[in-house]
């Protein structure tokens, strides 16, 4: 088992709904985290993307210098940058580091922001897009000189001088529920993401990738992404999650309806049926809460309660398939102690080592 933890390159809260508690961005409160991370035993920090995040390559590099051993798993918008200039940052990036960098293939899910940035096609053609991004990018670690010409990407003569240290490139992740989802991770990804669901959808979804990859003559690995609220007793990590959300008044929650209303992403609906249409019963599994989902998009549902039951969840998942579980707690700092000392003696985790140093 390993277990990720997240940047909060958009920033960080006490509390979500509100300003209360807030803290900006800083490149000093990045390092804070990672150093949590490189220390306490996770295997690496996901940095995601988007019109409110720093950048995640730039945060990235700039990391490298006051960590040693975690990985960074980089959000990649295949639709922005061209496969080619991707590979050579990747290489770079993976260069410099040691062997560091992991990808996570992000298409984005609002149409708004993606027409912000010049992307304006629907949710099945961007995973057009996306695969053939991924056809060129991966022949372009594996061939000396790649042609390609799509309906997308028209290449002559592409290569990469300087190739990275994992070979034959950093493992590639993915996440949707789509369809169209489905097929890119059976056919080009490493690993396959799936946001917290309860356990007997996870695995529907986890059986139905394994499957398409497995006609393709692949295998591939799977993880979830989800938030962790564990205390010492079940009673304190309830009332934890009951503080977080405080200041969610109907205000807040009706206004993610209206922003998530326009959302073409099929993960996304199903994060929004969680949590914005069930807000009179968040707990949607045993220890299973979608309370973080009235007041943010992406993944919307925590882990929650003492250390025991939150590692028996755990366990639950992983017998379903899931290998990789990366996490998040506000705020992430002191969320990323609480959670390697409370948690991580109870699983079977990768990466042992649990230092105690800020």
């Amino acid at each position: 088992m390993e277990i990720f933890w997240f940047l909060p390159t958009a920033g960080d809260s006490r509390y979500l709904g509100t300003d209360k508690g807030k803290r900006e961005v800083t490149i000093e409160y990045l390092q804070q985290v990672a150093k949590a991370v490189d220390t306490l035993g996770y295997t690496g920090a996901l940095l995601p993307t988007g019109k409110a995040c720093e950048d995640s390559w730039v945060i990235a590099s700039s990391l490298i210098p006051v960590t040693e051993r975690m990985k960074f798993l980089i959000a990649l918008r295949p639709g922005f940058t061209p496969p080619t200039i991707a590979a050579r940052m990747a290489s770079t990036l993976d260069r410099i580091s040691g062997g560091r960098l992991l990808l996570n293939i992000v298409q984005g899910g609002d149409p708004v922001e993606l027409a912000g940035d010049g992307l304006h096609l629907s949710h099945d053609k961007r995973y057009e897009q996306t695969n053939e991004f991924l056809t060129v990018w991966r022949r372009l670690f594996e061939e000396e000189s790649v042609d390609f010409k799509g309906e997308y990407f028209d290449i002559a003569g592409g290569g990469i001088h300087h190739p990275p240290v994992q070979k034959p490139y950093p493992p590639l992740y993915l996440g949707g529920t789509s369809p169209a989802a489905h097929e890119v991770a059976a056919e080009h990804v490493d690993y396959y993401l799936t946001w917290g669901e309860p356990v007997e959808i996870v695995k529907e979804r986890i059986d139905k990738v394994r499957e398409l990859a497995a006609k393709k003559g692949r295998e591939v690995k799977f993880g979830i992404r989800l938030h962790v609220i564990v205390r010492e007793t079940a009673e304190e990590a309830w009332k934890a999650a009951d503080e977080l959300i405080q200041y969610v008044d109907e205000s807040v929650v009706e206004a993610q309806r209206q922003k998530f209303a326009r959302f073409d992403s099929v993960a996304q609906r199903r994060m929004t049926d969680l949590s914005l249409d069930n807000k009179n019963a968040l707990e949607i599994a045993p220890g299973l809460w979608a309370g973080i989902g009235l007041a943010r998009e992406g993944a919307g549902t925590a882990l929650v309660g003492d250390p025991d039951s939150v590692a028996e969840n755990m366990k639950k998942y992983a017998e379903a398939g899931v290998d990789t579980f990366i996490m998040s707690g506000y705020p992430h700092l002191e969320e990323a102690y609480r959670t390697a000392e409370l948690l991580f003696p109870k699983l079977p985790l990768k990466h042992k080592t649990i230092k105690q140093e800020v």
